[in-house]
């Protein structure tokens, strides 16, 4: 019952996003566009002067998963919603190609407001990485996660706790209350991949076995190569 009043709210809040914003037509495909932006929030995150300890999180990191752009909104029924990408680091620490995700929540309370914000998600365990790959996973659940709150209008990590599998950075604009990336489910974008690689590509094929590639990402690769 939980699980399907929980699913049951992720597509009321998804469908009200999606009415409520007007897409317009681009020359660029949707995925590729999404690559664009997801370069850009990561040029942003790690330029900005409140997250200068994500570049050294992100050197010692097993991937990042960042969405360029998290629409909250609600009133009573309040949720979130965007998509992005997630990149694996190996042990030499080159950079995957990236698979295609999205982030969704849902949740009842006393809440009202609408924010969007740019997100980082930083993975540090195997497991954590692992657990992304190959479920569906439920941030602060299947996966822990350390999330504070920092400057105005800017809400980051709180990263000076260790054994954290996620830290969460991420510059918000708007008000909304009652909402965090905790509690948010990860999903795999499946025809995103596909799209994007011209072939059935699972994240496990891009990120670890590392199989498909697309020149279209390697500006999202080199701003990630700050060793």
């Amino acid at each position: 019952m939980r699980n399907l009043v929980r699913h049951s709210l992720a597509l009321i809040v998804m469908a009200g996003l999606s009415s409520a914003i007007t897409v317009p037509a681009m020359a660029a495909s949707e995925t590729e566009e999404l690559i664009v932006k997801s370069r850009l929030t990561a040029e942003k995150l790690l330029a900005h002067r409140d997250f200068s300890d994500l570049r050294d999180w992100l050197k010692k990191s097993k991937g990042v998963l960042i969405i360029p752009s998290l629409l909250r909104a609600g009133f009573l029924i309040g949720g979130s919603a965007g998509s992005g990408v997630m990149l694996s680091r190996d042990k030499d620490g080159r950079w995957s190609y990236p698979a295609f995700y999205t982030l969704t929540a849902a949740s009842l309370g006393l809440q009202a407001g609408v924010s969007n914000a740019e997100i980082m998600l930083v993975i540090m365990s195997d497991e954590a990485m692992r657990a992304l790959i190959d479920n569906e996973v439920t941030l602060g659940g299947d996966a822990s996660i350390a999330v504070g709150n920092q400057g105005a209008g800017v809400k980051g990590a709180t990263t000076l706790e260790f054994g954290k599998d996620i830290f969460s950075f991420s510059k918000e604009v708007g008000l909304y209350g009652g909402a965090t990336v905790e509690g948010a489910w990860v999903r795999k974008r499946e025809a995103f991949n596909a799209e994007y690689y011209g072939a059935k590509a699972t994240p496990k094929e891009i990120l670890l076995e590392r199989k498909f590639s697309n020149p279209g990402a390697d500006m999202l690769r080199a701003v990630l190569d700050i060793n």
